[in-house]
């Protein structure tokens, strides 16, 4: 037996660390979960699906139930249109493989529909880790309509041969049994000391932290073509020279990307003034992350069809 697992009576239980990751379809509520369990905002929400396009790390400390656990959010597996799209499979794919617990998310308000049958099949395939069905946005039906999602989604796995370790209902937006979500994922992780120090929220850098915010910003209101066409870079952080230290700020130089000359108009707005909305909201979220003010400097600029341009997808950070 190994030493690391002999506890004497009223010894306090081992602590236990690992990776969870969600999956779901695009909008199945995967990002918003994953900040409601890390108390703070770590991955960006938006109405309009694929908008998480890094494996987002998120922390949760639980010293209550001495364990840690990192939430990886991965993109939402779909059937892929661009090189963006298998790059962003790829991504989903690898994550599954590595880490300790699955959580698949499907929408209490959404029938389960072929793209969830497409994840589950997917799912079944990787026989070792735990899988756990999360339901999510109870808040939006009644528990008739959540008793027949849940019966559905236990039939969905007895249909393609997977066990659930455990079925949750929770509202990430009304704050139900989203603590109970992370009593029942402890006991799915391995035995081990922190993977993170204590504070640590996320190990995302700041910049694509930083570049994210601006992205989600921007998304916010936009018609539906442009949701995949908009990527942000980071060129800069720097805190200005010359400022007394008690009033610090930190300079942020930032391009926002689009595909098509024709885009630029609708992210920028009648004399700058879209723009100007992304600027002012994104800085208020992000000096709430980095705890300083910010000036913060945007610019438009085409880069064509970079979805589906190898290069351009690498410049970009894909």
């Amino acid at each position: 037996m190994s030493r690391m697992s002999v506890h004497t009576p009223g010894s306090e239980a081992p602590h236990r660390a690992g990776f969870a990751c969600f999956v779901g379809r695009p909008n199945a509520g995967k990002s918003t979960l994953t900040n409601a369990l890390v108390g703070q905002k770590v991955a960006i929400t938006s109405k309009k699906p694929q908008t998480t396009r890094h494996t987002v790390r998120g922390i949760v400390h639980r010293p209550d139930l001495n364990a840690q656990l990192v939430l990886v959010d991965t993109p939402g597996l779909h059937k892929p249109r661009t090189l963006l799209g298998e790059r962003l499979n790829d991504v989903v794919r690898t994550t599954w493989a590595e880490v300790d617990v699955i959580g698949f998310c499907l929408p209490a308000d959404e029938k389960v529909g072929p793209g969830d049958r497409f994840i589950a099949k997917e799912l079944a395939g990787i026989k070792k880790t735990p899988k756990v069905a999360i339901v999510t946005k109870t808040d939006l039906v009644d528990s008739k309509t959540l008793a027949e999602q849940l019966i559905a989604i236990d039939q969905l796995g007895k249909e393609v041969g997977i066990e659930w370790a455990e079925i949750v209902p929770v509202s990430a937006v009304g704050d139900k049994q989203v603590a109970l979500l992370a009593d029942l994922l402890v006991p799915l992780m391995p035995e081990s000391p922190p993977l993170y120090p204590e504070g640590d929220l996320t190990d995302e850098p700041e910049q694509v932290m930083v570049a994210e915010l601006i992205r989600e910003a921007a998304l916010e209101g936009v018609r539906d073509e442009l949701p995949h066409s908009i990527a942000v870079v980071v060129e800069e952080m720097l805190p200005r020279e010359d400022r007394p230290a008690d009033k610090p700020l930190l300079d942020i130089h930032a391009n926002v990307y689009i595909e098509r000359p024709s885009q630029k108009g609708i992210i920028i707005g009648p004399k700058g003034s879209r723009l100007k909305e992304v600027g002012t909201k994104s800085r208020k979220h992000i000096e709430a992350l980095l705890g300083t003010p910010v000036f913060l400097d945007l610019h438009v600029k085409v880069a064509k069809d970079w979805q589906r341009d190898p290069k351009q997808l690498r410049k970009l950070g894909f």
